[in-house]
Order: C-alpha cells, then sequence, then structure tokens
C-alpha cells in the first residue's frame, strides 16, 4: 500500500480526503477505512457537486485527472480565500498528472495554493488470472471522443509487466489503439534499454486487441454463470452487493467473487443451465459431511470442529449465497422472457428471420421495457446487417424517441460516430458487386476496390468475417451444454466470441499469415502486427503462457471462453482489460442520458 504511506508522509496531519467516485470501489479493494484512518484520514468526501462542508485544515484530492475535477477543487479554494481562510490542499491524480489539469488551476489562480502529486495506479488483481485497469473511462474517451489520452498509461502498464516477467518474444495486435499502445510501449523499451536484456521471458505470448474489432460479443447476453451475475447485479472491481432478495435477510451483503470462493470457482464459467444441478449436488455432499457427526466419539467431535466446521460453515454460506443469486436471476429472466430475448439475439447473429428479429425490437421499444436493452438489440441488428437499411433506421429510432424521450438524440449521434448503430449509405448497396468482382481480379486490386467502398461508411462486415471463420457452429444435433464442444458454449452454442476466435487462429498460425481476408474484413489492414523475437530463450512453460490485453473492455464470457480454449489446447491465459464490461456499460458509455 506504497499509495497511503506516500499520502502521510506528504501530508502528515489529520486530514480529508475527497475521492472521486470512479476511484472508491478500487481504492476499497486495496485499503479499508481503518487503514486509511491509521494514516490519519479524518473524514472521507466524494466528489462531486455540491460545496464541501470540511472543518480540517488540510485537504487531500484524490481524482482522475479530469477538467471538471479541477474547476471543482478551484471553487472550494477560492471559497476559502473569499471567506479569508487559509489551509493546506493536496491533489493527487490517478493513474497520472496531465498538464491540461494543471493549466487550469493556473486560469483559477490556484496553481500556487495547491500540491499536486500522481500515483500511479495502474493495475489491480481482480483474480489469479484477470488484471484490470479500472478505466471504464477508456471505451467512451478512445472510442468516441478519439482521446488518446490513456494511451500512455496502458503503454506504461506493459512496461512494467515486461519489466516484471521479462520480455515478451511473441507480440501479436490489432486495432488503431492496439498499435499505438504497443509502438508506445517499445518507445519505453527502447529508453530503458537493457533492463530485461538476457533475462528469460515467463510469458511466451501477448495479444492487444481493440474492442471495436468486435462489438458484436460485448453486446450479447451472457449466459455463463459469472457473466450473468454481471449483468443482473454488477460485478464491480472484483465484487458484487447481493440485496436481500439474495441474501434471505434484510441486509444487504458485499460479496468478494474470486477464485479463493471455492463454490464460485466452480460455477463461474459454467453455462447457466449447468449451475442449479451442481449446487443441489454440492448442497447434498454438505449435508453428508454434515452428517458424518452422528457416529463420531469425543476425540472424533473435537477433531472434526477444530479442523473441519469452520469450512464447511463457510462453504454452506456461499452456497446458500449462490443458490439465493440464481434464484433472483431465473425471477427476473422469467419476467423478461429471457429466452425469447435469446432467441432474437441468435436469429440476428445467424441472420435468419431479420424481420420477425426487428419486430421483436420494435415491440421492446413501444412496451418501454429498458432503453438501454432497446439499444443494445438495435446496435446488434446493425451490425450483423452491416447497418440498417434507411427505412428501418429512421423507423427505429423515431420510434425510440417516441418511447424514451427526445432527449435520447445525441445518444444516437454518438451512436453512429463510434459504428454502433449506423445507416446503411448508397454505397452498401455494392457488397454483392463487390464479391463478384474480388472473384475476378487479384486479392491485391480486390482489396483496394474494397477499400474504396469502405471509406464511404465503417463497416462491419459481421457475416463475411462469420463464414471465414466459422463463428456460427453447424451443429448436428443438440449442443451438448454439460460437455462443451468448443467456445461457443459461452452463447449457449450458437456463436463463437469472434475476439477468441482470432487469438485461437492466430494462436494455431504463429502469425497474421492467412487471415489476411480477415483483417480486410475487420478495416484494420494498417493496424494488424506480429512482432517475434528469438525463442531460443522462451523455454516451453513460458510459450504455454498467454497475456491477452483487452482495450475498451472484456466481457467475463470471453474470459470464460478463453479459459476453455486454454484447458483445450493446454495454453493459460491471463487478462489485462482496461475494465471489465458488458453491453449495458457499453451502452451507458455512449449514452447522453445519465441514468
Amino acid at each position: 500500500r506504497p499509495g497511503f504511506t506516500m499520502l502521510a508522509r506528504l501530508l502528515p496531519g489529520k486530514k480529508d480526503l475527497f475521492i472521486e467516485a470512479d476511484l472508491m470501489s478500487p481504492l476499497d479493494r486495496i485499503a479499508s477505512v481503518s487503514i486509511l484512518k491509521q494514516h490519519e484520514v479524518d473524514k472521507l468526501y466524494k466528489v462531486e457537486n455540491k460545496p464541501a462542508l470540511s472543518s480540517n485544515e488540510q485537504l487531500c484530492f484524490l481524482v482522475r485527472p479530469r477538467i471538471k475535477n479541477m474547476r471543482y477543487i478551484a471553487s472550494l479554494v477560492n471559497a476559502d480565500k473569499v471567506a479569508g481562510r487559509t489551509r493546506k490542499y493536496k491533489v493527487i491524480f490517478s493513474p497520472q498528472k496531465f498538464y491540461a489539469c494543471e493549466m487550469v488551476l493556473e486560469e483559477e489562480g490556484i496553481y500556487g495554493d495547491v500540491s499536486c502529486d500522481e500515483w500511479a495506479f495502474s493495475l489491480l488483481p481482480l483474480d489469479v488470472d484477470l488484471l484490470s485497469m479500472e478505466l471504464p473511462e477508456f471505451f467512451r474517451d478512445y472510442f468516441l471522443e478519439g482521446d488518446q489520452r490513456w494511451i500512455n498509461t496502458v503503454a506504461q502498464a506493459l512496461h512494467l509487466l515486461s519489466a516484471l516477467y521479462g520480455p515478451f518474444p511473441n507480440c501479436y495486435g490489432i486495432g488503431r489503439c492496439a498499435k499505438m499502445a504497443y509502438e508506445l510501449w517499445r518507445k519505453l523499451e527502447e529508453e530503458e534499454d537493457g533492463e530485461t536484456k538476457g533475462r528469460r521471458p515467463e510469458i511466451g505470448h501477448i495479444f492487444l486487441l481493440d474492442r471495436d474489432v468486435d462489438f458484436v460479443t460485448a453486446l450479447c447476453s451472457q449466459v455463463v454463470y459469472e457473466g450473468l451475475v454481471d449483468d443482473t447485479f454488477r460485478i464491480k472491481c472484483g465484487s458484487v452487493d447481493f440485496g436481500p432478495e439474495v441474501t434471505s435477510s434484510d441486509k444487504s451483503l458485499k460479496v468478494l467473487l474470486n477464485a479463493e470462493d471455492k463454490v464460485f470457482h466452480e460455477i463461474r464459467n459454467e453455462h447457466f443451465s449447468n449451475v442449479f444441478g451442481f449446487l443441489s449436488q454440492k448442497a447434498r455432499n454438505l449435508q453428508a459431511q454434515y452428517d458424518r457427526r452422528r457416529g463420531m466419539d469425543i476425540k472424533q467431535m473435537k477433531n472434526f470442529v477444530s479442523q473441519e466446521l469452520k469450512g464447511l460453515k463457510q462453504e454452506h454460506r456461499l452456497l446458500s449465497l449462490h443458490i439465493g443469486a440464481c434464484e433472483s436471476i431465473m425471477k427476473k429472466k422469467t419476467k423478461q422472457d429471457f429466452q425469447e430475448l435469446i432467441k432474437t439475439e441468435h436469429a440476428l447473429l445467424e441472420g435468419f428471420n431479420i424481420r420477425e428479429s426487428t419486430s421483436y425490437i420494435e415491440e421492446h421499444i413501444d412496451r418501454q421495457v429498458s432503453p438501454i436493452e432497446s439499444l443494445r438489440l438495435m446496435c446488434l441488428l446493425s451490425i450483423t446487417e452491416n447497418g440498417l437499411i434507411p427505412k428501418d433506421y429512421r423507423s427505429l429510432k423515431t420510434q425510440y424517441l417516441q418511447s424514451y424521450g427526445p432527449e435520447h438524440m445525441l445518444t444516437f449521434s454518438n451512436l453512429r460516430r463510434a459504428g454502433l448503430l449506423t445507416e446503411q449509405g448508397p454505397g452498401d448497396t455494392l457488397t454483392a458487386v463487390e464479391s463478384k468482382v474480388s472473384k475476378l481480379v487479384t486479392d491485391k486490386a480486390a482489396g483496394k476496390i474494397t477499400d474504396a467502398f469502405s471509406s464511404l461508411a465503417k463497416r462491419s462486415n459481421f457475416r463475411a468475417i462469420s463464414k471465414k471463420l466459422n463463428l456460427i457452429p453447424r451443429v448436428d444435433g443438440e449442443y451438448d451444454l454439460k460437455v462443451p464442444r468448443d467456445m461457443a458454449y459461452v452463447f449457449s452454442g450458437a456463436y463463437v466470441p469472434l475476439s477468441c476466435r482470432i487469438i485461437e487462429q492466430v494462436l494455431e498460425r504463429r502469425s497474421w499469415q492467412g487471415l489476411d481476408e480477415v483483417v480486410r474484413l475487420l478495416n484494420c489492414g494498417d493496424f494488424a502486427f506480429t512482432d517475434m523475437t528469438k525463442e531460443d530463450k522462451a523455454s516451453s512453460e513460458s510459450l504455454r503462457l498467454i497475456l491477452v490485453v483487452f482495450l475498451g473492455g472484456c466481457t467475463f464470457s470471453e474470459i470464460s471462453a478463453l479459459r476453455f480454449l486454454g484447458r483445450e489446447k493446454g495454453y493459460r491465459f491471463i487478462f489485462l482489460t482496461t475494465a471489465v464490461t458488458n453491453s449495458a456499460r457499453l451502452m451507458e458509455a455512449m449514452s447522453e442520458v445519465k441514468a
């Protein structure tokens, strides 16, 4: 906890701490209130748009480097000046300080009154195989605003990991952001050349993926247990708040969800249909262990109480919590008619019954089920269909604005800019012509023709990519979800996550070779790269270890799919993401209407 020792050193004595809402959950993971008290923090305040009632002589602000935060701090300092009060002010920026923030402090006339520092908090271990940068704003900042402020933070995090675990012999990436982060990271490596030279690499492969390479996976409903818990209750920084409907009491409970929770660890990657069966079997086993007490003598009973009882009670508590969570999910999903929703999603992914699916979305909007859900379904329709035909786009948009209110107007503009909800332009009707032309001329020329077409609109080409990579498995008979045969189980056997399929294919080929057509369809011709160094130093064990970096967020479904791939192929995946995301978070990031 070096951050707090720094806090005590830089600002000795009693102080009040103002924390930005975004940083509260990450801070909670590494420091309880009692630890803050030990470092002489008196009161805690949330950074929000209202005057602070702090009476302390020292104020410390732990904030993201945002201009609105600087204005807030300036308002407090200037209010003190007007009142003729002098205090000490400390601003700690996390994960880094930006020049623009200092400029605002100067503009507001308080630059000399506050002292500034950085807390380079950019890697939070959420689990044994999951690291998060806890930058949920990365997605909107980069993929909507085109703001590159966090790319340096990503490069610094990669630099730290390579310093800890040696150089990465094989590096693959796809996406504009991935390429920039990679180049900046390489620059940092060159500047400090020699630090990792001669060291044996511990991680054999690293992948960098942009979220916009695969929006479809992030927009689908999750059906693995961990994903469903996230969709239903919102997992924040690796922990979840289970309300009274789960705890069967009048209290809510904060539960840490990771590999240490033995019950959760066994069901987290399972398809939801298997979870109830597993939990009831676990309950029977637990009962049998309790029942062993009946025939025990005093000595055995003593051993049982001192060694086993505590563990059994803990397991029993976790088991009842997860059973309660499952029941709560079932209630909510039955109310929402989850089966019908999943059927529509699968139809969109496969490209069947598009008219029926469009009618389903219209009904969803008209019944005002949920503004975020309706947006998600519209985006899924748009991306899988390579943009909506103008008539459908206008009709759905009009119905949405009439149903949920005209204040959502700007959200549509954002979704269009990000390529999530688009209208087919005149160039998009050339798809059939383009496919004929590409058969007649060489790939290179076809590539140029396609580039000319795709410059008219950002195209998703999902159908073509889906065919090339076989994302929709052809299954004879029923897909057995108890014994999954491929990564498609994370979407009930209907769809293999595109991001995960790309990783699988590149690992097989050890480069992007043979995937040129896929890269072209992803509009990433200039942004797919492979960097391989001599592998003589890399042990076979390290070549089985793969770091996957998601820029813009990754979902629990993708994590489950890659864990499955790892078990099948003998790999071990470690995940680094800017934040854990899901379809609702994606839509909320694009929305101009705050919930």
